[in-house]
């Protein structure tokens, strides 16, 4: 049988390609997220493409919001950013497929990808790979979660990095010890945005926003476990 590139089902991760399902995902094993109460189970992409897509949704005319329908895992977002000087990804579902490619292709390709943490490393290597092996930027603190290295990724230290003309990533800790969030500086009619991940989350009275350890499991930062 041909080694597959198996999916965590609970959290979207994918493995390296391998003869058999892998043992376990310890991105979900850790704290900060949890295995499916039925046990670990895995997909593949041939597998997710019989029942899922992608919808694009045009956020305003240089950013786009990509979701897959029904949701996968833990309903991830990405965005594909127009600089004006090349495409940026920030953040990854695990979904693709040749619809996905070609629409992304549409809207100028990708020439750099930033992930804010673990959780969304998802498909990331596979997403570059189409897009003529672009550059992935994650923080050297978040390596060790990385379960399916690839060439392209570009692991930075310090405090940020410019991916893009006015894309600069920050290191901001907190949920991860590299989580992140991107500042466009043009964003937003020039007004500027930020995209957060889980690093900082906006709660439902928009005056409050929380850091949290573990979301699923409500683990505040200052409240970590030890083993």
């Amino acid at each position: 049988m041909a080694r597959q590139t198996y999916i965590c089902v609970t959290c979207g991760t994918a493995y390296p390609p391998s003869d058999g399902e892998p043992a376990a995902c310890p991105i979900c094993e850790d704290d900060r997220q949890y295995v499916n109460p039925d046990g670990q189970q895995w997909t593949t992409l041939p597998a997710l493409q019989s029942a899922h897509t992608n919808r694009f949704t045009q956020l305003s005319a240089d950013l786009t919001a990509i979701m897959t329908e029904p949701a996968f895992a833990i309903s991830h977002r990405a965005y594909v950013i127009d600089t004006g000087h090349g495409n940026v990804l920030w953040d990854c579902v695990s979904y693709l497929d040749d619809a996905t490619i070609e629409h992304v292709r549409r809207l100028g390709g990708i020439q750099a990808i930033a992930i804010s943490h673990p959780h969304f490393y998802t498909t990331t290597g596979e997403w570059s790979r189409m897009f003529d092996d672009a550059p992935i930027y994650l923080h050297r603190a978040n390596e060790p979660w990385v379960m399916n290295p690839s060439p392209a990724i570009r692991y930075f230290d310090g405090d940020s990095i410019e991916v893009a003309s006015g894309i600069t990533v920050a290191r901001c800790g907190g949920h991860f010890p590299g989580s992140s969030v991107l500042h466009w500086k043009d964003g937003a009619q020039g007004a500027g945005a930020l995209f957060t991940g889980d690093t900082i989350r906006i709660c439902a009275d928009p005056r409050w926003l929380k850091f949290m350890y573990s979301y699923p499991n409500e683990i505040p930062l200052g409240q970590v476990p030890h083993s």
